[in-house]
């Protein structure tokens, strides 16, 4: 029997705070601080999926929308996206939040592929992902669109002997 998963059974959420010794010289969040931070929520949702240990084989796409201030709280929120034999697409939204006003702003946005591996660290099969909503259908649908584009631009590099 195939074992489905959808989107939400191995959802995560979590929150920070930018203290001063993550930022950088402008009083900013340090990009490589927030990287980290997508990294570890999107381990957390690849293990919650697959069930067994996940390793981050790339990240896609990473877009850095607006500065994060000291002071200001961090929401991420992660999910899959979309599932292969034995990777996935783990996507991640970034928000800052306001603590006085609770005004929010979406200030990041990240896609990473992790790999699920056996117990001698080799690739290994992975629950199926079922979306639900018309969000979470969407996600899959650019999820293909990206794997695709990612696809041919290794196909195209590979044509042009590029290293």
């Amino acid at each position: 029997m195939e074992i489905t998963k959808t989107p939400k059974d191995s959802a995560v959420e979590t929150r920070h705070i930018v203290m001063p010794d993550h930022a950088n010289h402008y009083g900013t969040l340090f990009g490589g601080i927030l990287m980290s931070w997508i990294d570890l929520i999107a381990v957390m949702v690849a293990q919650r999926h697959c069930g067994r240990e996940a390793v981050t084989a790339s990240v896609d796409k990473l877009n850095f929308l607006e500065p994060i201030s000291v002071g200001d709280h961090v929401i991420l929120k992660a999910s899959a996206n979309y599932t292969g034999r034995s990777s996935m697409e783990i996507g991640v939204q970034v928000s800052k939040e306001n603590p006085y006003t609770g005004k929010t702003v979406r200030a990041t946005t990240a896609y990473l592929t992790f790999v699920a591996l056996d117990e001698n660290k080799k690739p290994c099969p992975i629950p199926k992902l079922q979306p639900e909503t018309d969000m979470e259908k969407r996600r899959f649908q650019n999820a293909i669109l990206r794997q695709e584009s990612n696809r041919e631009l290794l196909k195209k590099i590979k044509e042009k002997g590029i290293p």
